[in-house]
């Protein structure tokens, strides 16, 4: 009974140290996985050429026309177009391609003034303005104050109306925050996005 007894755990141990075993490997496989570089998360399909504004500017370049090169080799761009508003393409170094381009900020009105951008820390913020008769001379009637992060699919977006547009715009080294100044100022923070105006 005794010999029977022990072989009877011997196996059942075997067997325990079996399964121990192999659901240990399967979440060193899974701990692998999940430790993976933060670019494969970009589910943004890279097959375009960049655009350019078609508002015309003589002389080059067009402030209508705007792009920064992040840390890890990415670039986003930004430009006007009529009747659509506010453009953006990122490229990705990797695909050595550009997104589709998406508006940012629809608008039918003209565009006004040029279009800055500033990056750190993976995030961007970007300074554009428009207005009904913006390209007569008019001041803005729509000033945009914009943020992207992380795969820059979606981006924050500030509208400012009958604003003569931000004049500067910042982003902290670790791009968790960002301000947008010309008298007033505009704070956007990567935990709660811009401040209540």
């Amino acid at each position: 009974m005794r010999k029977a007894g022990s072989r009877v755990l011997t196996w059942g141990s075997v067997a325990v140290s079996v399964m121990v075993a192999a659901v240990a490997c399967g979440h060193q496989e899974s701990a692998a996985k999940d430790t993976s570089p933060s670019v494969s998360a970009d589910s943004s399909g890279y097959a375009s050429e960049l655009g350019k504004s078609d508002w015309p500017w003589s002389g080059s370049p067009s402030p209508f026309n705007a792009q920064v090169k992040l840390d890890d080799g990415r670039r986003v761009a930004m430009y006007y177009r009529r009747g659509k508003g506010l453009v953006e393409q990122h490229y990705s170094p990797r695909a050595k391609a550009w997104t589709k381009p998406v508006v940012v900020h629809g608008t039918k009105t003209d565009a006004c003034q040029g279009i800055e951008l500033r990056t750190n820390g993976g995030t961007v913020a970007a300074i554009a303005d428009f207005g009904t008769y913006c390209y007569d001379g008019e001041p803005p009637t729509e000033s945009i104050a914009a943020v992207g992060t992380g795969t820059l699919t979606e981006w924050n977006v500030n509208v400012k109306k009958d604003f003569d547009g931000w004049e500067r715009v910042s982003v902290s080294a670790d791009g968790s925050q960002a301000t947008f100044g010309r008298g007033d100022t505009l704070h956007w923070s990567r935990a709660d996005g811009f401040e209540t105006q």
